[in-house]
């Protein structure tokens, strides 16, 4: 059986968590580790106590009361980077571990992953990927988060390595349908309303046509037009923009980050003053904080506790412009001759923001108060961070 992985196809996950209870899930667990990058191989103490690679719990001490205790160093298997660790109690040492990886591989029965499973998941757009695969390596399973987890991916993929079935349950894949979340993690769209993702995508799988407002164009391309009918008011709808509106409760609300926000600010202003105006300003501007892809300033502020904090708290990057770089935008809509006398250039806030969106449009001018000013920008191509 050639297990070598395809030169077009994708990579496993990199974090990738393997549980094994039996002899042959090790053997199948052992094969598909030597593929990983980064890969972890967990077995039961039970199995650990019957192979060679005991020597993981040899001569350590149990701890009482402790269902996962790690006995002494992992041992390499497969590649310098997979590890052995061995467990006591299955459902708890999954459940300390399960939001660690992107994805665990099950061998053994469907019915135990169930029962493990059905009190850590959360959310769709959240929960890691589970692929489950049976004691003879005879089917793959897709179990949890196929689409945005990339779970339904996995699963081929592990197929194909170890020479198994995948067995692919989502409606919309197994009737080559579009599946609306996978369009919009691929595209790196937030999702504001994940609740109606299956209305959409029951739509599809019932060939019902949708409504679709994507003034950017980010999303039309990726769906045929024989799906859209923007006349019918009945239809189910998506909405792709930066822009608030008020819709329906069964609207999906995608959002494309597309916009820079440029923010100066006193030096030492507080995180909580500047997260405060950053969420007040989007909200009264009707802008949806869901699309900032990137924030941006001046170059002298590069050690300024609060806006690090504020990029930290909203996990986007911070961009820093030198005094050329802000003095080169003629598009500045509020200079500010304070700024000018102080550091040089006509304006922070706009400039930083428009170059940020790479030469982008100002949809919000400065906008101020005594510590902070902020403005925001829209790519000019749509195209995201």
């Amino acid at each position: 059986m050639d297990t070598a992985v395809p030169q077009n196809e994708p990579a496993l996950p990199d974090r990738l968590a393997v549980w094994v209870l039996t002899p042959n899930g090790k053997r199948l667990g052992e094969a598909l580790c030597r593929h990983g990058k980064q890969v972890h191989l967990f077995v039961s103490s039970r199995l650990a106590a019957d192979t060679a690679f005991s020597r993981t719990s040899a001569d350590a001490p149990e701890t009482p009361g402790c269902d996962n205790q790690v006995k002494k160093d992992p041992v390499p298997l497969g590649n310098a980077d997979s590890k052995i660790q061995v467990f006591h109690k299955l459902s708890s040492a999954v459940a300390e571990r399960f939001h660690a990886y992107d994805c665990h591989v099950f061998f053994f029965a469907t019915g135990i992953a169930v029962r493990i499973l059905a009190p850590l998941l959360v959310s769709k757009l959240s929960d890691p990927a589970v692929v489950v695969v049976d004691d003879q390596g005879c089917h793959a399973v897709s179990l949890v988060s196929g689409h945005v987890g990339q779970a339904n991916r996995y699963t081929r993929q592990i197929a194909r390595l170890l020479g198994a079935t995948p067995v692919i349950t989502t409606a919309t894949d197994v009737n080559g349908l579009p599946a609306i979340d996978l369009l919009a993690e691929n595209l790196n769209l937030f999702i504001e309303t994940p609740g109606t993702i299956k209305t959409i995508n029951m739509a599809f799988v019932e060939r019902r046509k949708i409504r679709l407002q994507d003034p950017l164009e980010i999303l039309s391309p990726w769906i045929s037009q024989d799906w859209i009918d923007n006349t019918n008011s009945d239809l189910p709808l998506v909405v792709c923009d930066w822009r608030h509106q008020k819709v329906s409760r069964e609207t999906l609300v995608l959002r494309p980050r597309v916009l820079a926000v440029g923010i100066g600010c006193n030096r030492q202003t507080p995180f909580d003053l500047l997260a405060d105006f950053f969420t007040t300003t989007l909200a009264c501007a009707g802008i949806s904080r869901h699309c900032v892809g990137v924030l941006a300033t001046s170059d002298i502020k590069q050690d300024e506790p609060g806006l690090l904090a504020l990029a930290g708290h909203l996990t986007l990057p911070i961009k820093f412009f030198d005094t050329r770089q802000l003095s080169s935008v003629k598009t500045i809509q509020t200079p500010s001759k304070m700024v000018e006398k102080h550091l040089g250039v006509p304006s922070v806030c706009e400039a930083a923001a428009i170059l940020a969106a790479g030469n982008g449009t100002l949809i919000l001018p400065k906008q101020k108060n005594r510590d902070v000013t902020l403005a925001v920008a829209l790519q000019e191509t749509g195209s995201m961070w």
